[in-house]
C-alpha cells in the first residue's frame, strides 16, 4: 500500500492512500478503523502496510491547520463506482474545504472548536425557540378550548415529537447527502429535495391523524364520553397544525443544508437543532390558534372540520405519487413508517405525564418543552452525526471496527470512541444552556425570577440524567440499526427524539414532586432574593373552609 502526500494551497496536509486492490473487496471496507481501536486519544499514528495508511487519530485535537482537521482518506474500490484512488484536489466538489465523499472514501474531522462554535449557535437558537414554546403553551392553559378540550395537552408532545421526527429525518437525510458530496447538481438537487418535501407531507399526514385518533381514545378512557364534535376538531387541529408547520420548515431546513455545505460548515451541527426550535413555536402557535377558531365556531361551522380532514385526504395520493416516482425517497415510502408511528406511541406517553402534570403543579407547562426540546436538539445532532460518519466509513450491515454495537457508558460518553468528542461537547453545552433558559421562561413566565438553588439543582440532575441516557441510547440504536441493515438516517431520530420526551416529562415530573416534598414547589410560595437566588422562605398560605386562610 503506497502512500501520497501533498500541501494543500491552504497550507493543510492531506494524505491520500492508494489501495492495494481496487477491485472494492471486503478488506479495502474494513481498513476504514480510524487509526486505532480507541482512537479518542490525542497521540498520532501513520498506517503502515495493511493498515489504515491515517495521519492522527480520528479524535485528535492537535492540529493546528485550520477548522477542518487531518482524516483518513481510504479508497473504496467500487462500493462507490470509483477506481478505489483518493483525491488530491483539495476537496473541490465542495468549494475546497477538503471534504472527502462517497461511502469509505473519508472521515472529516473538525477542530473541537470549530464544532463547538457551529453547534452553539443553533443550540441557543433552538432555547429561544423552546421557551417561546413552553411561554406560549403556560399562556394558552388556560383558554377556554384548552380547558374544556383537555385532550389537546396529550396532543401537543406528540405533534411536537411529530414535528421533530419528520423534519429532523429530513435534515439528517439532507446532511449526509450534502456530506457524501451528491448536493452539487441544480437538477439533483431540485428532485431530493421535491422528494423529500413531499415525504414529509405524507408523513405528517397520515401520523397527524393517528395521533388525534389515539387522544380521543385516551380521552374517552379517562372521561369516559366521546363527543364527535370534539373528535373533528382533534382531527382537523392535528392534520392542520402537523403539515402547515412541516411545510414551512422543510424549506428552512433546505436553504440552511445548501447554504452550509457552500461555506465550510457542516450542515449535521446546524439543521437538526435548528428543526427542532423553530417548528415547537410553530407547531404550538397553530394547534393553539386553529383548535381556538374552531371551537368559538363550532356550533355553527362543524362543516369546516369536515372539509378540512377532506382536502387533505385528497391530497395524500398526490404526495405518495410523488414520493413514490422519486428515486431518493421511494424507498422510505414503504420502510419509514414503524419507526415514525412508534415514536408517536412513546410521546403519546409522554402526553399523558404532561396531560396529568398540568393539574397538580404550577408551570409544570413552561419548563416541560424546554427539557423535552433541548434533550431532543442535542441527541439528534449526535445521531446525524454517528449516521453520517457510518456512510463515511462503512457499508450498512457491516459495523466499522473504530465502534462496537455496545459500548461501555464512559466510552460512549467521554471517551474511548469517535463519537465520543462530540458527546462531551453535547453534555457539557447542555449545563449553562439549561441554566439560562429556564431562568429565562422563569422570568418572563412570572414577571420576576423565582427559582431557587433547590430548583436548580434538581433540574439540572433531571435533564443531565435525561441528555446523558439520550445519547448512550443514540449510539447504541444507531449502531444496531446499521447492523441490521436499517439507514439510521430515517429511522433513528424518532426513536430518540420520543424517549426525549417520555424521559423529560417524567423526569421533570419526578423534580417536582421531589421539590414539594422537601417544601420547595416551583410557584406556589413568595420568595426572597439572596445571592442572586430566589429562596423561599415564607409558609404556604393554605384555604380552609369559610374562606380563612392560615399558615
Amino acid at each position: 500500500m503506497h502512500r501520497r502526500k501533498r500541501q494543500r494551497s491552504d497550507g493543510k496536509v492531506k494524505i491520500t492512500t492508494l489501495p492495494a486492490s481496487t477491485t472494492g473487496s471486503l478488506s479495502s471496507i474494513i481498513t476504514t478503523s480510524i487509526a486505532s481501536s480507541e482512537p479518542d486519544r490525542g497521540d498520532h499514528r501513520s498506517g503502515g502496510g495493511g493498515g489504515t495508511g491515517c495521519s492522527g487519530s480520528l479524535a485528535d485535537e492537535t492540529s493546528d491547520g485550520g477548522p477542518l482537521e487531518q482524516k483518513c482518506v481510504v479508497g473504496s474500490g467500487s462500493i462507490v463506482g470509483a477506481n478505489g484512488t483518493g483525491t488530491d484536489d483539495g476537496g473541490a466538489g465542495d468549494g475546497g474545504t477538503g471534504r472527502e465523499h462517497g461511502h469509505g472514501t473519508g472521515i472529516l474531522q473538525e477542530k473541537w472548536w470549530y464544532m463547538t462554535l457551529q453547534i452553539a449557535i443553533p443550540f441557543f437558537v433552538a432555547g429561544v425557540g423552546t421557551i417561546g414554546a413552553g411561554i406560549i403553551l403556560g399562556h394558552v392553559e388556560n383558554w377556554k378550548v384548552f380547558v374544556h378540550i383537555s385532550e389537546l395537552f396529550i396532543l401537543v408532545p406528540s405533534l411536537l415529537g411529530l414535528k421533530g421526527n419528520l423534519d429532523m429525518c429530513l435534515a439528517s437525510r439532507l446532511s449526509t447527502q450534502a456530506n457524501l458530496g451528491n448536493m452539487s447538481g441544480r437538477r439533483e438537487i431540485f428532485h431530493m429535495i421535491l422528494g423529500n418535501i413531499a415525504l414529509v407531507q405524507v408523513q405528517a399526514t397520515v401520523a397527524s391523524f393517528i395521533v388525534s385518533m389515539f387522544a380521543v381514545a385516551v380521552g374517552a378512557i379517562i372521561n369516559g364520553t366521546i363527543i364527535f364534535d370534539h373528535v373533528m376538531l382533534l382531527t382537523a387541529s392535528a392534520m392542520f397544525t402537523a403539515t402547515s408547520s412541516c411545510f414551512v420548515l422543510d424549506f428552512v431546513l433546505v436553504a440552511v443544508i445548501l447554504i452550509s455545505s457552500r461555506t465550510s460548515m457542516n450542515p449535521d451541527n446546524l439543521a437538526t437543532p435548528l428543526a427542532a426550535s423553530i417548528g415547537d413555536v410553530v407547531s404550538i402557535s397553530l394547534l393553539a390558534g386553529m383548535a381556538t377558531l374552531l371551537f368559538e365556531n363550532i356550533d355553527t361551522h362543524l362543516w369546516v372540520t369536515f372539509v378540512m380532514v377532506a382536502v387533505y385526504v385528497f391530497l395524500l395520493p398526490f404526495w405518495m405519487l410523488l414520493v413514490y416516482r422519486n428515486k431518493y425517497t421511494r424507498s422510505v415510502l414503504s420502510t419509514g413508517w414503524v419507526p415514525v408511528l412508534s415514536a408517536l406511541f412513546i410521546s403519546g406517553m409522554g402526553g399523558l405525564v404532561l396531560d396529568k402534570a398540568v393539574g397538580i403543579f404550577n408551570g409544570f407547562v413552561v419548563f416541560q418543552p424546554i427539557i423535552n426540546g433541548i434533550g431532543g436538539n442535542l441527541v439528534s445532532v449526535q445521531a446525524s452525526k454517528i449516521s453520517t460518519m457510518l456512510h463515511q466509513s462503512s457499508i450498512i450491515g457491516i459495523i466499522p471496527p473504530h465502534a462496537k454495537i455496545f459500548e461501555l457508558p464512559w466510552k460512549a460518553l467521554f471517551h474511548g470512541v469517535p463519537y465520543a468528542r462530540t458527546a462531551r461537547i453535547l453534555i457539557a453545552m447542555s449545563i449553562p444552556g439549561q441554566v439560562l433558559f429556564i431562568f429565562v421562561a422563569d422570568y418572563i413566565h412570572m414577571s420576576r425570577s423565582t427559582i431557587g438553588v433547590p430548583f436548580v439543582l434538581s433540574y439540572l440532575f433531571v435533564s443531565t440524567l435525561q441528555i446523558m441516557l439520550l445519547l448512550y441510547i443514540a449510539h447504541v440504536i444507531i449502531h444496531l440499526m446499521w447492523k441490521w441493515k436499517i439507514d439510521p438516517d430515517n429511522s433513528a431520530i424518532p426513536y430518540l427524539t420520543a424517549l426525549g420526551d417520555l424521559f423529560g416529562s417524567s423526569f421533570l415530573m419526578l423534580a417536582f414532586l421531589f421539590l414539594r416534598s422537601i417544601g420547595h414547589p416551583y410557584g406556589e410560595k413568595s420568595t426572597e432574593t439572596v445571592d442572586g437566588f430566589g429562596l423561599l422562605s415564607t409558609p404556604e398560605m393554605t384555604t380552609i373552609s369559610g374562606g380563612t386562610t392560615v399558615a
